[in-house]
């Protein structure tokens, strides 16, 4: 998702909080980053205060300066690198956690054992916290914790022992906690982002896919079934042609109607948006007003099998038959009516198609549903149409989605 950045301008007139602002990029994380680099110039004032007033004791205060100088080069290119974005990367966050463990291992040689009993390491833990906040912001609570233990773990190299006493140094607990807290922030910021991003999407996919139904609707759909009407009232050849047309106008109204489902954790789908799709001159389509959410491979086992009932009213029932699809959810199970008021089938004729291996019916519609757990049950008689009743259990997963 793309942000707007305020235009450059070399003027004295530019807003400082526009401008500061105007750092920021499509890191959901970019926020944090700069909070960061906010916390790394005030533990910085703080480093400089306290090494002008130890610097005097150490052993090698000469040296201590330089060391002191090239961590802060060193933190004035990480504040830039985090700021603009390059140096967002593993290698680049690295670099700082081991810089900043050998700098604090650097104390043992610019000061003495007994100085270091009673101190900190020269560059002062707090300043160094900034590597475990970095390694948490780029890997979340994980890293921030590794990045955390290795700065806690130079700092008690340092001083040769471990502190279990946390009522007399708590330093490490307290920069493990806020390095895990920082992590476990970024890794929502960025799982947030890519929902909100993912939201944003389909709205604007939905948005255009209604604007081309209403297009197609008032111009292709309305040839195509005007073809299809008038190819099956001429008869003969032209028969053939309405039979096409009015397959190429189911199909595209499923494309302009069905569309992606909305982005969820899980795959499931809303399966009356789907059958409303089929609906046409001679298809009606009644759904309930709420959404029927079921997982996306029952969708479509259920969906082809009503295509293949409606393909065969299409084929069979006869050229002014209407079809009417009524889907009702009974919370534990889902019943799809699919009824025609056709010519209907003789009795037997499914038996003798079965029999003289013509398998459709049988593997199309009552094998897909069957194989969902659920019953496939056809009534019908001659010139009394034909109905079919699918009845698809789905209380396990409706009770998982709630």
């Amino acid at each position: 998702m793309a942000v707007s950045r305020p235009p450059r301008s070399t003027g004295i007139a530019a807003d400082p909080a526009a401008m500061w602002r105007g750092l920021d990029d499509d890191d959901p994380v970019g926020p944090m980053w700069r909070a960061a680099q906010i916390f790394r110039a005030v533990s910085f004032i703080y480093a400089l205060g306290f090494m002008v007033a130890i610097n005097g004791d150490l052993q090698r205060p000469t040296i201590a300066w330089v060391l002191f100088g090239v961590l802060t080069a060193a933190n004035v290119w990480w504040t830039v690198g985090y700021l603009t974005g390059f140096g967002r990367r593993w290698w680049f966050v690295g670099v700082e956690v081991a810089l900043s463990m050998a700098m604090m291992l650097s104390t043992e040689f610019v000061a003495t054992r007994d100085w270091i009993a009673d101190n900190q390491t020269w560059p002062t833990t707090l300043w160094m916290a900034n590597a475990a906040l970095s390694a948490a912001m780029i890997g979340g609570a994980r890293w921030g914790l590794v990045g955390a233990v290795a700065i806690s773990a130079a700092n008690y190299y340092v001083k040769g022992e471990v502190m279990l006493n946390f009522g007399r140094n708590a330093t490490a607990i307290l920069l493990i906690a806020a390095a895990m807290a920082v992590g476990m922030a970024a890794s929502r910021a960025r799982l947030s982002h890519a929902r909100l991003v993912a939201a944003i999407s389909f709205a604007a996919q939905s948005a255009e896919r209604e604007r081309l139904a209403r297009e197609v609707h008032d111009g292709v759909l309305q040839v195509l079934a005007l073809i299809s009407r008038r190819g099956r009232e001429i008869g003969g050849p032209t028969a053939e042609l309405a039979t096409l047309a009015a397959e190429q106008e189911r199909v595209l109204r499923q494309l302009i109607s069905d569309g992606a489902p909305p982005p969820t954790d899980t795959d499931d789908r809303d399966l009356g948006p789907a059958l409303r799709a089929l609906a046409g001159d001679r298809v009606h389509v009644s759904t309930p007003a709420e959404p029927v959410t079921l997982d996306a491979t029952v969708v479509a086992e259920v969906m082809s099998a009503v295509t293949n009932i409606l393909d065969n009213v299409e084929r069979h029932a006869g050229s002014d038959a209407q079809a009417f699809v009524l889907l009702e959810d009974l919370d534990d199970e889902i019943v799809i009516s699919v009824r025609d008021d056709g010519v209907g089938i003789e009795p037997g004729r499914l038996t003798q198609a079965a029999d003289e291996g013509r398998m459709g019916i049988t593997r199309s519609v009552i094998g897909r549903i069957e194989g969902l757990g659920g019953t496939a049950r056809l009534e019908s008689a001659p010139d009394a149409g034909t109905e079919w009743e699918l009845t698809v259990p789905v209380g396990e997963r409706k009770a998982d989605l709630q």
